[in-house]
């Protein structure tokens, strides 16, 4: 490679963001586009947008650099649909990826005995073919079109190449490493090239690889990180240097509390997790050192964001979302409002927030915006350029939806979710109840205000209604074998023993001597959430 990388090239991406915004492009070179999204990254997973224990000096300059959207949700609480609704500009409800895939539905959901008293409703396996989708719009334009990373949005058949990408990389139906995030890699996609090699830094390595090589072309560059999905694994290294923060930082008495369902975390200071989110922004690091370097910096636009909240619940307890309540998997704020940046060099947007209320489905119009393309308004249906937003100007406010008629691995529950102004309904599919939220006055969501606001709920509740009959949403099933006396034994052993260990673990973790294997290749197989039946999505 003519770019040699480096775990951090941090002063070299000062150079990248320190610049002057440039005037637009001219119009006989379109901008590239450069798309980067984590996996599983919660909104306070980063220094700029609240976190004292994570470091993300990247991450940070391209928010520094671009609008921040205060207000941007992943399209779904889980993956594979919000990764959907940026392909297609659709909302979960329309597309019908209204679950991870591989998710079990209907009556095989009882084998994991979590006693639950609805059958998750059916859902889309795999991207519809008959979409055009983000990728297939820019290549329409003339773009060379590159995938790298976790896709998870359709097995063979329905893979990156088969949706638009001309180039993929590690993209295929598995939505998690399957070697873990050190080689061997284990994926068909992407063959190891040395033993223990970071999946990370691999992939932003593919990804300057492909930014070499097209540096004279318009391109289109989708760099989809497995981080900071399970399982948690990081360097010696990393670990020491935030098990020593975590240190410093104070250690807080206890980690978790009690949810509704599960245990959640409350407390960043898993040094394991850190490091992985440092890593990720490493690699970051040296994508935008490489934009700099071949001068596609002016030209490119950025955008930064994440498929769906932390993991604070669940799967590997890795994070806390707090003030936001809840996390992956959720219903509440913590499980749907993500990191949210748009970059464009020409666009004076450095220090700048919006608290408008945007979607992962806005994505696809306002890239094709940026890009000086036309609108696809018959495809990305219930998206909207968020490029007067960057202007300064305003955009009409809309409803945004979220349709998740299943039960989260992490604790979450079937519900549906209308969101318009400040104004935040869920309606819950076991019992019909609904809570309603007024996230300008109680962000955290701890007051449930649907009995002092009768009329808001109502009319909300009809609007929501109304798009789920419009998009002829799947919904879930009473479970005539469900049993209340095994339902709650089974909470019983959440509270009695799971949490717990929980916290134990989270003792362990910090202790001088712990080794999670003998060569560091994994490090921490969760089996507390193997015991508790959740799976990895």
């Amino acid at each position: 490679m003519a770019i040699q990388q480096s775990l951090t090239l941090l002063g070299f991406c000062v150079l990248f963001f320190t610049c002057e915004p440039k005037e637009e492009p001219e119009t006989k070179r379109r901008p590239n586009i450069l798309f980067i999204l984590a996996d599983d990254l919660g909104y306070h997973d980063l220094s700029c947008t609240g976190s004292h224990f994570y470091e993300t000096p990247n991450i940070d300059r391209i928010a520094e650099r671009g609008m921040q959207f205060t207000q941007g949700y992943a399209a779904c609480q889980v993956c594979s649909p919000s990764r959907a609704s940026i392909m297609t500009g659709k909302f979960p409800a329309r597309h019908g990826i209204t679950d991870w895939i591989g998710a079990k539905t209907g009556t095989d959901w009882r084998d994991f005995n979590r006693h639950n008293k609805l059958l998750p409703a059916q859902y889309v396996h795999q991207l519809p073919t008959e979409y055009t989708t983000l990728p297939e719009a820019f290549q329409e334009a003339g773009y060379t079109t590159f995938f790298s990373g976790k896709w998870h949005i359709g097995d063979e058949g329905s893979y990156p190449e088969d949706h638009g990408f001309d180039i993929n990389r590690g993209g295929w139906e598995k939505g998690s490493p399957m070697g873990g995030f050190f080689a061997p890699h284990n994926n068909p996609k992407l063959a190891d090239k040395k033993a223990g090699e970071s999946l990370t830094l691999r992939l932003a390595e593919e990804t300057v690889d492909f930014l070499e090589a097209h540096k004279d072309s318009s391109f289109f560059a989708f760099l989809s990180f497995y981080a900071v999905h399970a399982p948690l694994e990081t360097t010696q290294e990393k670990w020491k240097k935030y098990r020593q923060r975590a240190y410093e930082q104070g250690m807080a008495d206890s980690g978790f509390v009690m949810e509704r369902r599960l245990p959640i975390r409350t407390v960043q200071d898993n040094p394991v997790y850190a490091g992985l989110v440092s890593t990720m922004d490493d690699a970051v690091g040296n994508v935008l050192h490489a934009l700099e370097e071949l001068g596609l910096s002016d030209n490119t636009i950025i955008v930064f964001t994440s498929d769906n909240g932390g993991v604070a619940s669940g799967d590997a307890y890795a994070t806390t979302n707090l003030p936001l309540r809840g996390g992956k998997g959720y219903q509440w704020e913590g499980g749907i409002r993500e990191p949210y940046f748009i970059a464009a060099p020409w666009i004076n947007t450095a220090g700048k927030k919006s608290a408008v209320p945007v979607s992962g489905v806005d994505l696809y119009p306002t890239l094709l915006d940026l890009a000086g393309l036309e609108l696809k308004p018959n495809e990305h249906t219930d998206g909207v350029s968020l490029l007067p937003l960057m202007q300064g100007d305003s955009i009409t406010e809309r409803p945004l939806y979220w349709h998740y008629p299943h039960y989260g691995n992490q604790g979450g529950d079937p519900s549906s979710i209308i969101r318009l102004g400040d104004w935040k309904l869920i309606h819950y599919w076991e019992d019909g109840q609904r809570e309603l939220y007024n996230l300008r006055d109680d962000p955290q969501e701890a007051a449930n205000i649907i009995e002092q606001e009768p009329t808001v709920a109502q009319q909300l509740g009809q609007q929501l209604e109304q798009f789920l009959r419009e998009t002829q949403a799947n919904t879930p099933e009473p479970d005539l074998e469900y049993n209340e006396q095994l339902a709650q034994a089974r909470q019983a052993n959440i509270v009695n023993e799971l949490l717990p260990r929980l916290e134990q673990q989270r003792t362990n973790i910090l202790q001088e001597d712990w080794q999670p294997n003998p060569d560091w290749w994994g490090s921490q197989v969760d089996s507390l959430t193997q015991n508790s039946a959740a799976v990895l999505d």
